[in-house]
């Protein structure tokens, strides 16, 4: 054998070869500036969490370490236990705030309609600031015949137009990132993400995540005086060309960005480009587990040129990349931590 032969052999002896995908964690190797941001540059609003089974004090104290001024509870409780979920936290602290959870367990009762105006009253009455229409709508919900429910089903006009009335913004989640309704295999950019979570997978579903953001689209467009948050960026992270046209048709129309510096933070010049440009129309939220390592994340990618880090995420993480900072400027982040959520909260 050969000196080269064996220098070879030495090599490949040493590599470990069928390495499962879940043991291959590779640290990078770049070089570059890191800002460790401890507390944002000016108060936040985390328009978008979920903390019902949270302690508040807890929550305080993290936002006392980063400088959250307010979050707001997207409460997932539905009836009585919505009410309680409430003032649990407005009574804690005037930093809490919620917004409602679209209530289905009644969706086949002759008057569903009427029963769901009179409960988003309810909710207002108590201090609720908006309500959420889930991915359950389009995806699960059907209706007294058993067919699946339309995001755009003209029965439910009433509530979009009484939401108006209340002047108080409709949240959709109506889809989800486009891997999702992919097949789960080597192809798919989300598959260590997906392969943790199978159920959240919604390959074959009966609408494709088109049509139901379409569906989302046609009732922005038909209740104009009804303002909405698109959250999760308009569950148009990867396409920010159609967020833009989205905005651009729909002066009613919010975004929020939580949950999705993954996707932003890939693409910088793209996502500053949108940030510069709809600075008055996008919120800043986590959908995040309040952690003060998660918040100087976002701190980090909002307010920095930092290259190649980690994005704020859940353990399972989203995807085998790292993100870039977008380094906006501070008339741009004033605007997205805290006033333009100021302009939908009473």
């Amino acid at each position: 054998m050969s000196t080269d032969d064996k220098f070879v052999a030495m090599v490949t002896a040493k590599a470990k070869v069928d390495l499962p995908l879940s043991d291959f964690q590779p640290k990078s190797m770049v070089v570059s500036e890191e800002h460790s941001i401890e507390k944002a540059r000016f108060s936040v609003i985390d328009y978008h969490n979920h903390l019902d089974a949270l302690d508040p004090r807890d929550v305080l104290r993290i936002m006392d370490a980063c400088g959250i001024e307010k979050v707001v509870n997207i409460t997932m409780k539905t009836g009585d236990e919505a009410l309680r979920m409430i003032d649990k936290f407005h009574s804690a602290s005037d930093r809490f705030t919620t917004i409602g959870w679209m209530d289905w367990s009644d969706v086949t009762h002759p008057d569903f309609v009427q029963r769901t105006l009179e409960r988003l009253e309810k909710l207002v009455e108590r201090g609720a600031q908006g309500i959420k229409f889930w991915k359950d709508l389009g995806l699960g919900v059907r209706d007294v015949n058993g067919d699946l429910l339309r995001v755009d089903d003209e029965r439910l006009a009433p509530i979009f137009d009484k939401a108006g009335e209340l002047r108080i913004p409709v949240m959709f989640h109506t889809a989800d990132p486009d891997a999702f309704f992919l097949p789960i295999d080597a192809q798919n950019e989300r598959y260590e993400e997906l392969a943790a979570h199978p159920d959240w997978g919604f390959y074959g579903s009966h609408y494709s995540k088109p049509q139901l953001l379409d569906q989302r689209d046609s009732v922005i467009a038909r209740h104009p005086k009804t303002t909405f948050v698109a959250a999760h960026v308009a569950e148009s992270g990867e396409n920010l060309a159609r967020v833009t046209k989205l905005l651009e048709t729909h002066p009613n129309l919010y975004i929020d960005i939580s949950a999705r510096a993954s996707e932003l933070g890939r693409q910088p010049y793209a996502a500053r480009e949108l940030f510069l440009r709809f600075a008055d129309r996008i919120l800043f939220g986590s959908d995040l587990l309040p952690e003060e390592s998660m918040y100087r994340l976002y701190f980090r990618f909002l307010e920095t040129a930092d290259e190649y880090f980690e994005y704020p995420s859940h353990a399972s993480r989203q995807g085998r990349w790292n993100i870039y900072g977008l380094y906006l400027p501070d008339d741009v982040l004033r605007k997205v931590y805290r006033e333009n959520a100021l302009q939908l909260l009473r």
